[in-house]
């Protein structure tokens, strides 16, 4: 079933009009939200997605339902992972609590707009080169033995701000800047001059770091589902409501100690369900004569759901517990 044009166009209004709402609700006055309003924009963001979700199932079919809340829930666990390095990135410049939503609501918006990208890319891909799932399921493989081996390295450490990339140093070298904070404004006049504010930079690397965020999302998506309809829609809805997750979850992230193991067992496991699924269409030559491999197993969307949400209950409940154990025993 293809999707309507103005289903698409109406999509994306609709997603649009809740950013819009969101930075001018949230970022239009700088303050620090209390855990009970992030709490509540957060449930609001969340029940949004779910029932888009089964307005979905109802309309789509029970498949491409499935598809959708796999592929959002992956989205939004990977998204809370990303909140780590939202963290650092906060504190290695230092922003006041008051002025950090609207840098992260722009840094949000850029995410979209380089998913958006990266879905008509990857959709492209795919239409006219099977083989990209090689390409995809590799990477996601790599991926997540990289986040494995963090996580046994002891790396995502909230309170150590990491060195300044070589893109932000770029950054300071085009754009003459001043050190100290003007509201939360990105760019203020100082002595008749127009130069950049620190939070200009926390923009630059918010942008530069979600760009590197899309490169594992997208083919994680795709892992589970092939309509760019809904590898759109997840990504919308796992990036709306990402603010007030991020003043929510502020204080709990270090109790997430096995969240990045568990995200590398999901993307691995999207990773072979991948390269399952390329073996399927093959048309490489030195693979089986280019031919498909039949024999290669299926793995059907509930399989998939129930390994994704069965991942993030237990690596959770475990985080909980470890941390529990451990200020216990400090007592």
């Amino acid at each position: 079933m293809s999707v309507p044009v103005w289903v698409w166009l109406a999509t994306i209004a609709a997603i649009t009009a809740l950013f819009i709402f969101d930075f001018a609700f949230h970022a239009r006055k700088p303050h620090e939200p209390t855990m009970k309003e992030a709490a509540c924009w957060s449930a609001f963001f969340i029940t949004l997605a779910m029932l888009f979700g089964v307005g979905l199932w109802l309309v789509w079919g029970p498949q491409h339902g499935s598809e959708y809340f796999a592929g959002f829930i992956t989205e939004k666990s990977l998204s809370v992972d990303n909140l780590f390095v939202f963290v650092i990135i906060m504190a290695r410049f230092a922003v006041p609590r008051i002025y950090q939503q609207k840098v992260l609501l722009i840094g949000i918006a850029i995410a979209l707009i380089m998913r958006g990208i990266f879905i008509a890319l990857g959709a492209a891909a795919i239409a006219q080169f099977s083989w990209v799932f090689y390409v995809f399921g590799a990477f996601l493989l790599y991926t997540a033995v990289h986040l494995a081996r963090d996580h046994f390295r002891g790396k995502h450490d909230v309170d150590e701000p990491s060195q300044p990339t070589r893109i932000e140093r770029w950054a300071h070298r085009w754009f003459p800047a001043t050190t100290d904070y003007h509201g939360n404004q990105l760019f203020a006049r100082v002595d008749g001059k127009r130069l950049a504010t620190p939070l200009f930079f926390v923009v630059v690397a918010l942008g530069f770091t979600d760009l590197l965020f899309a490169l594992d999302s997208i083919p994680a998506i795709y892992g589970l589902t092939k309509e760019p309809y809904i590898v759109f829609t997840t990504n919308a809805f796992a990036l709306l409501g990402l603010l007030q997750l991020y003043f929510l979850l502020g204080g709990l992230l270090d109790r997430l100690v096995y969240l990045g193991l568990g995200l590398s067992v999901i993307l691995g496991f999207i990773g072979v369900k991948l390269v399952l699924e390329a073996l399927h269409t093959n048309s490489i030559a030195f693979i089986n004569g280019g031919e498909p491999i039949h024999w290669a197993p299926e793995i059907p969307i509930w399989l998939s759901l129930t390994i994704i949400i069965g991942t993030l209950v237990v690596t959770t409940v475990a985080s909980l517990l470890r941390t529990r154990i451990a200020r216990v025993a400090e007592r």
